[in-house]
């Protein structure tokens, strides 16, 4: 007895109707969903650049791991030959780092809109947190990242980040032999930073944007309005979603190619010289992101500069929370209060960031 081979029928488009059996009518429908007017302006719709961005690592980092190998005495040689001898090896490198950059750059930008408009207010405090945490994976892809190169800033950047991780109350020392795969940094890191690189962050951010993607998608986006505009109908106040909005997001994904483009041919990524763990150089510089704690560091202690960094991360973290209770507290001029506090939050990253970065 053999299986019925049915015979397609009609034309391509019933063909293929049967081939995918997808509802194109309900496709239609949510792609032309209403969009908040105010995301035309580019600069309140900062979520997607980072997806963008994100998809560059991630086929720029799976053409690198076909050449790195994340070993002591390979590493370093690895990139060598990566940037110097394999072709375009340099370029595609380079796109790795710019794009890197640049991500975490729209996320902070991003958690900056969403922050100073206040969007993170009930029901969206949950977003707002998982948000911030996308902001530590993005941080931690940077740093696992610049640490894989196993030069010489990377190398001892990598020994004072476990330092500071050691200097955490009571699950620090566990926390930090984890990190190192031992009593100091090694072989075992060096590993475990890869496996976090290519293998656990860009799974734990997959599931992190999943799941923004998707309240933002159940709540709705936070419709804001401005003085002087009143708009009379739905035209003035939304617009669709395809193919305005997902043309804009191309064109600006395309702007963004074209600057990381340019990055990567003007200032290409360059290569110290290779980890020596017998000299510490005179000047450790870690990413540019982490200048801010790096300079706290030095104006503090250790400790002291652990536990401010862990407070200002939970304050930030629950803050949806701390505004709802200044909302409840104060009842008017919660506004003044919220902006003031971005401002001299971010003036003093700015501040510490400019002043490490001037540093010799």
């Amino acid at each position: 007895m053999s299986a019925a081979n049915p015979t397609p029928s009609g034309g391509l488009k019933s063909q293929l109707s049967e081939l995918l059996p997808i509802d194109w009518e309900m496709l239609r429908h949510a792609g032309a969903e209403p969009v908040p007017f105010h995301l035309k302006k580019w600069w309140f719709c900062l979520g997607g650049t980072p997806m963008m961005l994100f998809i560059v690592q991630v086929i720029t980092g799976v053409m690198l791991t076909f050449y790195y190998v994340p070993s002591p005495d390979h590493a370093y040689a690895s990139v060598s030959t990566i940037t110097h001898e394999i072709r375009f090896g340099w370029f595609i490198r380079s796109l790795h780092m710019w794009s890197s950059n640049f991500m975490i750059v729209a996320v902070i930008l991003h958690m900056l809109r969403v922050y100073f408009t206040r969007a993170y207010r009930y029901p969206r405090q949950l977003n707002w947190m998982i948000g911030f945490m996308l902001l530590g994976i993005t941080m931690t892809f940077g740093f696992t990242g610049y640490s894989l190169v196993y030069e010489q800033l990377s190398y001892w950047g990598a020994t004072v980040a476990t330092n500071l991780a050691n200097a955490v109350p009571i699950v620090g020392p566990m926390v930090a032999f984890f990190m190192r795969g031992g009593p100091e940094v090694g072989a075992a890191t060096l590993t475990r930073f890869y496996m976090l690189h290519i293998g656990v962050l860009p799974l734990a951010a997959m599931v992190m944007i999943s799941a923004h993607v998707l309240l933002i998608r159940l709540h709705g986006v936070t419709e804001l309005q401005f003085e002087g505009e009143k708009p009379s109908t739905d035209e003035d106040r939304f617009f669709r979603f395809w193919p305005e909005h997902v043309t804009t997001e191309l064109l600006i994904g395309v702007l963004l190619m074209y600057i990381l483009t340019i990055l990567s041919l003007i200032l290409p990524a360059s290569l110290g010289a290779p980890a020596d763990p017998t000299t510490t150089p005179a000047h450790i510089k870690p990413e540019w992101y982490f200048y801010w704690d790096f300079r706290l560091l030095k104006l503090t202690s250790l400790k002291l500069s652990v536990l401010l960094t862990g407070a200002i991360g939970g304050i930030a973290f629950f803050w949806p929370f701390i505004d709802g209770w200044l909302e409840k507290k104060f009842k008017r001029g919660v506004d003044r209060i919220v902006v003031a506090v971005g401002v001299l939050a971010f003036l003093g990253f700015l501040v510490l960031t400019v002043w490490e970065a001037s540093a010799h």
